[in-house]
């Protein structure tokens, strides 16, 4: 288990209440991890310093709390900064952390960033061959740009010859041409992939395909689970589904694919959103998505806007009909107010019932409010999801419409 520090920036554009709730999560990403943070640095700037991200003096005070806890139970082995370093901004700011007063009083420090953090985390998640080779590619697209910091240890040594160029020099080039000819290969290796899962979809003939989709934990690998009946992994920790699961699933009488896809998050790497493409590409083709909410996170109104911003982006424009899923009522703390308490009304102040009646019921025309856990109001969740899918079933193949209704009046 490592120890870590984390740091965060109040801008303009980002609020000191964003951004508690950004180090909120990255600390848990950091959990996800396996690394224990102690302590946050939070610094009010009108934007990132392009040579460090904080101001020297917000250095300096986080060299000094490194320093600090050296020799103690908890030493600081990782300092994790909350949006995405440059390679100069990483350069610098490790030689800063790094550098001591005293040449024997020396403890290595790793710098990351957001960005490096989610890409261990799927490196660590990663279980099929298919999720490994897209990890590991946007992990190399990642780290080529900034494989100086690597070899900055070799920059003072000289080669012989006459030559000018320095045995770090070579050795970056050397690895940068062994890393670009290995995200080639990777490029390649998914591009085969990406026909195969192609020809997989269209195997499955024409039956309608409904796809859960939603931020990172927020309950869609339980859902898929009560819903298929199968056994998807599910944790409660971030990213615990990298490969998007298929599964026939039958409600009544109506048979239907159901996929689990990977979730989302705030400052989603771009690199990951290319690598994983194929993967997304299950919402792209989806007939019905299945957008899971969860109601008790006390940020789920912005979790619910990234997500929609990001199917909305690889959708372009095709619009595809959608069931809104507030998941975890059993977790949602309901606060009742007073008769004689004045206050404004805030959402812990209201019921459940009384969320069915504000605007998130009205996002789109079905909404529902559900526990997974506790398989509370599924039945409900069953018969709405039928409703669509038999509507887009019909409208495919407008023949079943007869045998939809005299199977119907069978069972009645």
């Amino acid at each position: 288990m490592e120890n870590a520090i984390l740091v965060g920036l109040i801008t303009p554009q980002q609020p000191e209440e964003r951004t508690k709730e950004y180090l909120d999560e990255l600390a848990f990403l950091a959990d996800t991890r396996n690394i224990t943070p102690l302590k946050r640095f939070i610094q009010r700037l009108n934007f990132p310093d392009t040579n460090t991200y904080v101001g020297s003096g917000k250095l300096e005070e986080i060299r000094q709390y490194i320093i600090a806890k050296q020799h103690s139970e908890t030493p600081v082995d990782l300092v994790i900064f909350d949006d995405e370093l440059s390679p100069r901004q990483l350069r610098n700011i490790e030689r800063e952390l790094n550098w001591r007063d005293n040449p024997k009083d020396r403890h290595e420090i790793r710098v990351m960033d957001r960005t490096i953090l989610i890409l261990e985390i799927f490196l660590q998640r990663a279980q099929t061959s298919y999720a490994k080779t897209q990890v590991e590619l946007a992990h190399l697209q990642y780290m080529l740009p900034r494989l100086t910091r690597m070899w900055s240890h070799l920059d003072r040594q000289r080669g012989g010859g006459g030559t000018n160029r320095g045995t770090g020099e070579t050795q970056i080039e050397a690895d940068k041409r062994i890393i670009g000819s290995r995200i080639a290969l990777l490029r390649e290796d998914l591009k085969r992939i990406d026909r195969q899962m192609a020809t997989q979809r269209q195997n499955r003939g024409k039956m309608v395909r409904v796809a859960l989709v939603g931020y990172t934990n927020v309950g869609k690998s339980t859902l898929m689970n009560i819903l298929s009946k199968s056994e998807v992994f599910a944790e409660n920790k971030l990213f615990a589904t990298l490969d998007t699961t298929v599964r026939k699933v039958t409600i009544e009488n109506l048979p239907f694919l159901l996929s689990d896809t990977v979730g989302f998050i705030r400052k989603l790497p771009h690199h990951l959103v290319e690598s994983f493409k194929s993967t997304l590409d299950e919402v792209r083709e989806a007939d019905l998505l299945i957008h899971v909410v969860d109601i008790a996170h006390p940020n789920f109104e912005e979790q619910y806007e990234v997500v929609e911003q990001t199917i909305n982006s690889l959708l372009g424009d095709k619009v595809l009909p959608r069931i809104v899923v507030f998941n975890k009522i059993d977790a949602f703390t309901y606060t009742p107010k007073d008769e004689d308490d004045l206050t404004p009304v805030t959402r812990e102040n209201l019921s459940l019932e009384d969320l069915q009646k504000t605007w998130m019921a009205k996002l789109h025309d079905d909404c529902i409010f559900i526990s997974a856990k506790n398989k509370e109001n599924i039945d409900t969740l069953k018969q709405l999801m039928y409703n669509r899918i038999k509507a887009i079933h019909i409208q495919r193949y407008p023949y079943n419409d007869f045998l939809f209704q005299n199977y119907e009046e069978s069972e009645n």
